[in-house]
């Protein structure tokens, strides 16, 4: 069994207007692709943007939430359209799905909770899911105005997955802000995305507390940064030992190291990524293919324990039978 725990379905406006680039997938060509290369299960949730945000301003790159959107109530739209994908246009692949909801800590939080608790009463989703630096959404709000979304968590006994960075002009999805969230709330479960861009101190913090795994998303293209030490991965002094012109081996250090918190996923398909860093376009390239051979170059044992049996600890799924199926 191979779950692939981090994954976007549908598509993003400001990602295709200001022409940066992946801005969709499809649920189809996710499960097919995905299944030929041996992947059997797949944690899924909406691309990033939500179409309440203005449109004219997404077409620039730039985020203005001002009630001119196409939607009032952030990710209300996405959320249901995800999950009627799953369930009623493909429920042949969806069965293999786990969807994920998108949420943004900053904006109508009690809108939407309302929604959420409206989508929980029709359609099944096994956690909650954050972008926060692409929205300009500070992730320690989770922690004061936008509790409410981690008390649904806990009351679902759903668990966290978010975006992570370390690097300074990244003010809003710092992982150290992420852990000392996860710190306040110890009952519910956090996953911090991109292997914490491999900063050691981040990682050695997930290891010690209960409550918090990493994923590995993206990590061929991670590890291109690491070797060309471009500033959204931890400086060398503080990046976790490894050699990263290997990303195989990086797999392995790295569920060697932190045997129970490490999971494993592409961020299909953000495995590939061009936009703008600066005045200057960044342009990193992977496959879907590239991530699942750096994951089977490891050991069976390896194999199934980061992407199957901790994705299973963390998810804590009350009916498992989604996976055995």
């Amino acid at each position: 069994m191979i779950i692939d725990v981090h994954n976007h379905v549908g598509a993003d406006l400001m990602f295709y207007l200001h022409g940066d680039f992946p801005y969709a997938q499809h649920l189809v060509t996710m499960t097919s692709e995905g299944r030929a290369l041996g992947v059997n299960k797949w944690v899924v949730f909406p691309f990033v943007v939500p179409i309440a945000f203005k449109i004219e301003a997404l077409k620039r790159g730039e985020i203005v939430f001002d009630g001119t959107g196409l939607e009032k109530v952030p990710y209300a739209f996405e959320n249901r359209r995800l999950l009627r994908e799953i369930n009623e246009l493909f429920p042949e692949e969806g069965k293999d799905c786990l969807p994920l909801v998108m949420l943004d800590p900053m904006r109508e939080q009690a809108a939407q909770i309302k929604e959420l608790r409206k989508l929980r009463g029709e359609y099944k989703f096994y956690g909650l899911k954050l972008q926060t630096t692409m929205i300009q959404s500070f992730i320690k709000t989770l922690a004061n105005e936008g509790r409410g979304f981690v008390e649904l968590a806990a009351e679902w006994d759903i668990p966290f997955l978010i975006h992570s960075s370390v690097g300074e002009q990244d003010l809003w999805a710092q992982a150290g802000d992420i852990l000392d969230v996860a710190e306040k709330f110890p009952n519910v479960r956090f996953c911090l995305a991109h292997s914490c861009r491999y900063d050691k101190e981040c990682l050695d913090r997930v290891n010690a507390l209960p409550n918090t795994w990493f994923d590995c998303s993206a990590h061929c293209i991670h590890c291109d940064g690491a070797v060309a030490d471009m500033p959204y991965i931890a400086p060398r002094a503080r990046r976790f030992d490894s050699d990263y012109t290997n990303p195989a081996r990086v797999i392995g250090d790295l569920a060697a190291a932190y045997p129970t918190k490490f999971m494993w996923g592409s961020d299909s398909p953000f495995y590939s990524y061009v936009g703008m860093l600066g005045e200057k376009r960044l342009a990193l390239i992977s496959t879907y293919a590239k991530e699942v051979a750096a994951l089977k170059a490891n050991k069976p044992e390896v194999v199934d324990r980061i992407a199957n049996q901790n994705i299973r600890a963390w998810l804590k799924l009350k009916d498992e039978s989604i996976l055995n199926g």
